[in-house]
């Protein structure tokens, strides 16, 4: 990040430790993801361990886009931040460059985390990696094929846009479903 004072660094407790300038705290962090859990196993052996994070990626472009990047991001990468809204940096990139490859609930805002608990997920209906599969991946060897450009973030984007929408219908509250002011 710009700022290495806001760098995520894991620590051997259970707990992770986020250096907010001086004050050093003890957060519980939650993982969503994580590139290296997918680079193993029976990972493509002809991909780069990089094709294991894309799919986070796209994901963490869209938050950024929608400006549901959280505050370690606009305070400590601010630069990187810019560079994605420009489309100069992918958010494959920005995950290995900001978050060492890491998807962190850290990495949302608030509205970011309540969306991504109910969609970034494996199992239930919908989910992202279903979204993620049917638009980007069906003609391909396997998911982690999906290519690292702005293109394939272009046709994923409306669709988690789509859902981000439905996600935010389902928590308005009633009277303001009823009248459509949603």
């Amino acid at each position: 990040p710009s700022n290495p004072s806001l760098q995520r660094t894991r620590l051997r407790s259970p707990l992770n430790s986020i250096s907010l300038g001086r004050e050093r705290r003890q957060l519980t962090l939650m993982s969503y993801d994580r590139a290296d859990w997918h680079s193993g196993g029976d990972f493509p052996k002809d991909l780069s361990e990089e094709a294991g994070g894309t799919h986070i990626g796209m994901f963490l472009a869209w938050a950024i886009h929608n400006d549901l990047h959280g505050d370690l991001h606009r305070e400590g990468s601010p630069e990187e931040v810019r560079r994605v809204l420009a489309r100069a940096m992918t958010g494959r990139e920005f995950l290995f460059k900001c978050c060492d490859g890491k998807f962190w609930d850290d990495d949302l805002s608030p509205e970011g985390n309540a969306f991504a608990k109910r969609y970034y997920r494996t199992s239930g209906s919908p989910t992202y990696f279903m979204d993620y599969d049917r638009v980007l991946a069906e003609d391909l060897p396997s998911n982690y094929h999906v290519q690292d450009t702005w293109a394939n973030y272009d046709l994923i984007a409306p669709v988690i846009t789509g859902r981000f929408r439905s996600f935010q219908r389902r928590k308005a509250p009633l009277w303001r479903r009823l009248l459509g002011r949603t």
